[in-house]
């Protein structure tokens, strides 16, 4: 009898299961892996990047962002295979990668724009991020309109390759000239379809600026967003996402407007050891904002 009474309570528990389960697995689907832009740990990740790869994966994160590619250098002295590989083992992926693409803005050469198509295409990334426009690139709205038009270009070849430009901003873009600001310009003048922007919230809340007014602005141009904090007493530098003054909740409320598929944590400055820090920044993200 008490076997068969086991086995009647295993099966309702079992049956209440298959009630619970499918929607725990919906929610859980409905939540996006949280990233991790390298140039967090730029100091420690060129010394040993086996090591610190193998940190964030068990921090938690599922996805990192890359910076420094050289076709010379590779990642951190590894390959593109051989770097694949490296997070193919620790279960992360690399969705995008920032690459500078000054000399291609400058004059349209594109020997150093096929070198980082052929190493974001050798990780499997799906975008292909300028994270950077040199001083002598960004001087006036006709400067920024050229910007724009070789943005669009650079798309067209990207495209072809099978990847999405984006654009990456800093404080710098929204300079107010007679007319309007550089942001303004480039999201008017490139390709809605083509050519899509990562927003670094900090930059865009310290320079005074609204992220959910450009979201109303502009739908669905922001599927990737650099999620870093901005220190309470000190505004010039970052501190753990959930931390510090910017309003993230009210924030990403507004993901699926602005088209969000990638949230990428990123911090330039630590009051605390780095690997403890992005650990922090990934709970709140993961447990309280996606």
């Amino acid at each position: 009898m008490n076997s068969r009474r086991t086995f009647i309570k295993n099966v309702g528990i079992a049956a209440a299961g298959a009630i619970v389960l499918p929607s725990l697995a919906f929610a859980a689907a409905k939540g996006k892996p949280v990233g991790l832009q390298l140039y967090t740990l730029r100091d420690v990740i060129g010394k040993d990047v086996k090591g610190v790869i193998e940190k964030v994966a068990k921090a938690g994160y599922k996805e990192v962002e890359t910076y420094g590619y050289s076709a010379k250098g590779g990642y951190w002295g590894l390959d593109p295979k051989a770097f694949k590989n490296l997070l193919k083992a620790n279960g992360l992926k690399a969705p995008s990668g920032h690459f500078g693409l000054d000399a291609f803005i400058k004059d349209g050469n594109q020997d150093d724009l096929k070198i980082n198509i052929e190493g974001a295409k050798g990780i499997g990334m799906s975008y292909l991020t300028v994270p950077w426009l040199g001083e002598d690139l960004r001087s006036s709205l006709d400067d920024y309109k050229k910007v724009a038009a070789r943005l669009n270009e650079a798309a067209e070849i990207c495209k072809k390759s099978g990847l999405t430009l984006a654009y990456h901003n800093h404080d710098f873009e929204f300079k107010k000239y007679d007319g309007g600001t550089g942001y303004e310009v480039m999201l008017q003048e490139t390709d809605k379809d083509t050519v899509k922007f990562e927003m670094d919230l900090y930059w865009v809340v310290r320079s005074g600026n609204d992220p959910v007014a450009l979201f109303n602005k502009y739908p669905g141009r922001f599927p990737m967003w650099h999620v870093k904090d901005m220190d309470k007493a000190k505004p010039s530098i970052n501190t753990e996402v959930g931390s510090g003054s910017i309003d993230f909740k009210s924030i990403f409320k507004h993901a699926k407007q602005a088209g969000l598929k990638h949230a990428i944590v990123e911090q330039e400055n630590f009051s605390m050891d780095p690997f403890v820090s992005i650990k922090k920044s990934f709970e709140h993200v993961n447990h309280d904002l996606i």
